[in-house]
């Protein structure tokens, strides 16, 4: 399927003809997680920065060389029937034209891009992340589905007014998605009247499912590295019984 079609089936999952049931993406990390969700009857799959970089060996935080990053996607990709998306932190320093043509090239729909300082933490500068996301765009053409990762509650002054004149500048550029991470599940209802475009929300353990993010006014809805570290917990559990007596003798 071209490009452009496969980001337009992708784009047109997050309009959603009922607020309880938002595209729900489960993040994942290599192709054996892929194809599991797949099978599990997700309609699109996300990636997660941090997982990858954990399979791979890499600390988050854009520590994993991108020629490493992107063969993981193309080999999750390659691995699944059902549209990518992927996270690729601010970019790993590559300029818009060069992060369109990898992703191309790794067959994804779409991708995540932060608006802070992987290292740092520090947030950019809105209008001049505004205008690499607009170029981002513009290279992309329609091919990639991009979801603009708003900091402002991860590094910033948490507010929703914040939140929401970054991501209408990021609207503004080109961006398809807002992804406010770690907004409280409270003020999404205002974020959502605010920004006017599909928002992507973050499902955390213990924190509200899917169906409530999305009456509360999520189109979107991913899990970023926590289902990573649950499937990490269950591989330490087992090895905890393989280590033990019993299951030795098991």
């Amino acid at each position: 399927m071209p490009a452009r079609t496969s980001a337009e089936a992708f784009r047109a999952l997050h309009d959603r003809a009922e607020p309880d049931d938002p595209l729900v993406l489960p993040n994942v990390w290599d192709a054996v997680s892929a194809r599991a969700f797949a099978d599990g009857g997700f309609p699109a799959l996300a990636t997660s920065s941090s997982a990858v970089a954990a399979v791979l060996g890499y600390e988050d935080g854009e520590h994993t060389p991108p020629d490493e990053m992107f063969a993981a996607l193309r080999r999750i990709v390659r691995a699944v029937d059902v549209p990518v998306t992927a996270d690729i932190e601010a970019g790993y320093g590559l300029a818009p034209a060069e992060i369109v043509e990898r992703l191309l090239e790794a067959g994804v729909v779409g991708c995540n891009l932060e608006d802070s300082d992987p290292a740092t933490g520090e947030l950019e500068d809105p209008r001049e992340h505004a205008d690499r996301l607009a170029e981002v765009s513009a290279a992309a053409a329609g091919r990639l589905v991009i979801n603009a990762r708003v900091d402002t509650f991860l590094h910033g002054d948490g507010s929703v007014e914040s939140a929401v004149r970054r991501g209408r500048l990021y609207a503004g550029a080109g961006a398809d998605v807002v992804y406010p991470i770690l907004a409280p599940a409270e003020v999404l209802p205002d974020l959502a009247e605010g920004l006017r475009v599909p928002v992507n929300a973050l499902c955390l353990p213990g924190g509200p499912a899917p169906t409530r993010l999305g009456r509360l006014g999520a189109s979107r809805v991913t899990f970023g590295g926590g289902l990573h570290r649950q499937a990490t917990a269950g591989l330490r559990d087992l090895v905890r019984r393989t280590a033990s007596p019993a299951g030795a003798d098991a």
